[in-house]
C-alpha cells in the first residue's frame, strides 16, 4: 500500500526529529566520557569488556534521546495542525 503525500511528510518530520534526538544522545555521551563525569570513562575503560560497556551506554542514550526527540516532534505536530487552515 503506497503512502500518500501527507503520510510521507509526517514520516519525514518524525525521522528528522529522531535524528535530532540521536545526535543529542551522541553529544551527551561523548561529552560525558570526555569530561569523565562520575568517572564513567575510567570505569568503562578499566572493565574487562570496555567495548560492550560503551555499546550499552550509547544504546541507552540513543533510545532515550531518540524517543524524546520523536515525542517532541509528535507534540509539535498537534500544534501545527491547530494552526493549519485546512
Amino acid at each position: 500500500m503506497p503512502l500518500d503525500r501527507k503520510a510521507k511528510e509526517a514520516l519525514g518530520y518524525l525521522g528528522a526529529h529522531l535524528v535530532y534526538g540521536l545526535s543529542a544522545g551522541a553529544a551527551f555521551g561523548i561529552g560525558t566520557l570526555a569530561i569523565d563525569l562520575g568517572h564513567l570513562r575510567t570505569l568503562a575503560l578499566s572493565s574487562s569488556h570496555p567495548i560492550l560497556v560503551l555499546v550499552l551506554f550509547f544504546f541507552g542514550l540513543f533510545v532515550t534521546f531518540g524517543s524524546v526527540g520523536m515525542g517532541v516532534g509528535i507534540m509539535n505536530m498537534a500544534k501545527a495542525d491547530e494552526s493549519d487552515p485546512d
